[in-house]
């Protein structure tokens, strides 16, 4: 049993290993000319070992297939579809069910062209997936830019010549310093873009809260295995369950506990595989632009509301009884080790009207939280927790005897798990919402909306309102437990705790989940921080002119704990009173998804070619070729050249380390210019 319990746990921790940013697929491409006005856009691949990349037209039900994209095609046009040229490996995938086509080692796609204008301009990408045995990558962009001279066929058929440049003809590699902006920034100030990584590493960098974060993940995912425990689906099966393993071994009393084990474990497997299916599917990429896709954000905002109205008692949420009778009678027929794991998956399923919600909230809570290994995490801790009281009660089994009976109790924390996921169903509608800048939920609207919810949560714990479920078994008028009109009143509390708030003040205590006061209509607070600059350039250039130093901010519409940090943070006078007039301030959106005004070329770390389209993408990579991070908060502090005045700093509420940081910054900026 303890090798089992090792195992998952070294797969959870190779899985976090794996977390890092990969590479295995090369990218370069070309531009050849045919004989006449004929031509053809190469890109060829080298793929790592155990890696395959996905042949083109595998049909909307499989996995990403190789794609062109023309984004800018003057003087020219496409011939014909993409066409896959190499060893092209056929092979019948059970999971989705079709035949699928794939390059190993190498990999080259092809789009033929025909030239229209003896100029021509062509700017376009080939998109594409790439998988092994255990994961994929998300879909991925080779860009492609050119512009040139061509030959054109003359209109009266007369023969062609053949002068074609070496430019026309040379590769374009992806690290071309032609292409990229190593050297030079999207802007006039390239100095200011200049990477200041190894000056960071020298000052000591900000503090890294991975762990911080999977262990607030592993809890939250624990907590939700604990409700769903409570629920009326499981909490009545308990006691059935661990008398039939106790009775099954009548005479061997060590036998039904190592069945009860065998028993959670069997849980524990099925839960953290739902995680890992997850994990695998989505991979960190994808999980950091879901994170603030307009389409995923109000997918979950619905998702959500479903789950509280069935918790409300609308309608349930079942699967297919068949599927449930199925699994169960192939447990009976079963026997060993296959039948309890059987009888697992059977709960699960049976289960499921009542586990899907906090599920459902767990795997959004985690998906959007950029870390690729948290939902296996989460789905870890919620498996845990759920399997201690069958495994207790059979170690135990006097304990069944003082454990609570079921009543209408399990009802009660339905109905209020219903208030919670309408609540955080809004925090999702308002990532799209500001992301976007769509302004129909600003945050005196949410505020509002959250005092109602909250206030109808302590009329409904107080027993001022019921629902349709609460009067089965005739206790309409029962009175409320003493704990549910506490809780009541520390509900409604909560609601009169948030109405200043529609005036401006801070209500720290939501401040992670509202949006920025900044997008507050009526605010009387004068108090507030907010950066005089959202332009990097506009504001070191302010910063020069009026010989401050500066602070970087790098923040997003949808990050938690930006919020947290200017409602717990900056709100203190002293960091305000410094923050406003000893330094220009300037936040950086990397969620931004305003569209440039022109597209840019840029080189990533791995000296990957990629092309920014949003403000967003513009200040992410900022932050990642600069200063050598992606995590925000990210605050650092610059003199006007652009370079670091002490370590940067991440996440963290101490208000005194957060005042010794701005304290030290403006202590070296002052030594710098007394020289």
């Amino acid at each position: 049993m303890n090798r089992i319990f090792v195992s998952l746990l070294a797969v959870i921790f190779s899985i976090s290993v794996r977390g890092q940013m990969m590479d295995p697929v090369h990218f370069s491409s070309q531009l050849k000319t045919l004989e006449g006005n004929k031509g053809e856009i190469v890109f060829s691949a080298t793929i790592d070992n155990g890696w395959h990349v996905y042949s083109t037209d595998l049909g909307n039900d499989g996995p990403v297939s190789a794609t062109f994209t023309a984004v800018k095609m003057d003087g020219v046009e496409m011939v014909g579809k993409l066409k896959p040229r190499g060893h092209v490996v056929k092979q019948f995938d059970k999971m989705f069910d079709m035949e699928l086509r794939f390059f190993e080692h190498k990999a080259e796609f092809v789009q033929q062209v025909r030239f229209t204008k003896p100029q021509y301009t062509i700017e376009c990408y080939l998109e594409y997936g790439a998988c092994n045995d255990e994961m994929c990558m998300p879909p991925t962009q080779v860009d492609f830019k050119q512009s040139g001279k061509a030959q054109v066929l003359p209109a009266d058929g007369e023969e062609k010549k053949e002068t074609t440049s070496a430019s026309e003809t040379a590769p374009i590699d992806s690290t071309s310093a032609d292409s990229t902006l190593a050297d030079i920034s999207p802007s006039s100030n390239a100095p200011l873009w200049q990477s200041v990584v190894d000056e960071l590493r020298s000052e000591g960098g900000a503090d890294d809260l991975a762990g911080h974060s999977l262990l607030y993940i592993l809890l939250m995912g624990f907590v939700g295995g604990l409700l769903a425990v409570c629920m009326p689906c499981i909490w009545p099966i308990i006691p059935m369950t661990v008398s039939f393993f106790l009775k099954r071994s009548k005479n061997d009393k060590g036998k039904g506990i190592r069945d009860a084990l065998t028993y959670g474990l069997s849980i524990i497997v099925i839960y953290l595989g739902l995680g890992l299916l997850v994990t695998a599917f989505f991979g960190s990429d994808a999980l950091n632009a879901m994170s603030t896709n307009a389409v995923f954000n109000v997918f979950l905002f619905l998702l959500l509301v479903v789950f509280a109205l069935s918790f409300f008692g609308w309608f349930e949420i079942k699967l297919p009884d068949s599927w449930a009778n199925s699994v169960d009678t192939k447990a009976s027929a079963t026997s060993g080790l296959v039948s309890i794991f059987l009888m697992a998956f059977t709960l699960v399923l049976v289960s499921f009207s009542c586990t899907a919600p906090i599920i459902g909230l767990l795997l959004v809570e985690t998906t959007t939280s950029g870390n690729w290994v948290a939902p296996a995490v989460g789905m870890f801790g919620f498996a845990l927790a759920l399997t201690l009281p069958f495994t207790l009660f059979a170690l135990f089994p006097s304990w069944l005897k003082q454990a609570p009976k079921s009543g209408s109790w399990m009802n009660t924390l339905k109905v209020v798990l219903g208030f919670v996921e309408l609540a955080f169903a809004l925090k999702f509608l308002s990532v799209a919402d500001l992301a976007y800048g769509w302004h129909i939920l600003d945050r005196e609207v949410f505020l509002s909306l959250w005092i109602v919810i909250f206030a109808l949560l302590g009329a409904y714990l107080c027993g001022w309102l019921k629902f349709q479920t609460d009067e089965v078994g005739g206790e309409l008028h029962k009175p409320m437990p003493v704990l549910c009109i506490m809780g009541g009143l520390a509900s409604l509390a909560f609601a009169v705790y948030m109405v200043p708030g529609l005036w401006g003040a801070p209500c720290k205590a939501v401040s992670a989940f509202a949006p920025p006061i900044s997008t507050q209509d009526f605010n009387l607070n004068t108090k507030v921080v907010e950066a005089r600059f959202t332009d990097y350039d506009l504001g070191m250039a302010a910063a020069r002119q009026e010989g401050k130093p500066v602070m970087v901010d790098f923040t997003g519409f949808g990050c938690v704990n930006c919020r947290k940090m200017e409602a717990a943070v900056w709100t203190d006078p002293q960091v305000t009173d410094k923050l406003t007039k000893d330094y220009v301030l300037i936040s950086l959106y990397v969620d931004d998804k305003t569209p440039l005004a022109e597209p840019m070329e840029v080189t990533d770390a791995q000296g990957n070619q990629k092309t920014l389209r949003t403000v967003g993408a513009k200040w992410s990579y900022l932050q990642s070729h600069k200063f050598g991070a992606n995590a925000q908060p990210f605050y650092v502090l610059l003199d006007n050249e652009g370079h670091p005045l002490c370590p940067s700093r991440a996440y963290n509420e101490d208000v005194q380390a957060y005042l010794d940081f701005l304290q030290q910054g403006l202590q070296r900026y002052s030594a710098l210019h007394t020289k």
